[in-house]
């Protein structure tokens, strides 16, 4: 099968046989999308914070 072929019969598979959804729904997933993504950021920096603290702790008790 030649790449040409393979990718014709991929968009004409997207054309007919896929079921999109409405624009609206999609607009209402992107917001939940982009928001859990904010709150795993932040959730992501607070934990770096957090063993960053406990391991300069950690190393100026052993410093003494």
């Amino acid at each position: 099968m030649s790449v040409f072929k393979y990718v014709s019969e991929s968009f004409e598979e997207l054309k007919s046989n896929v079921t999109w959804p409405e624009w609206a729904e999609v607009q209402k997933y992107t917001i939940v999308v982009a928001l859990f993504s904010v709150l795993f950021a932040l959730a992501t920096w607070g934990v770096d914070e957090a063993c960053a603290k406990a391991i300069a702790t950690m190393y100026n008790w052993l410093k003494g």
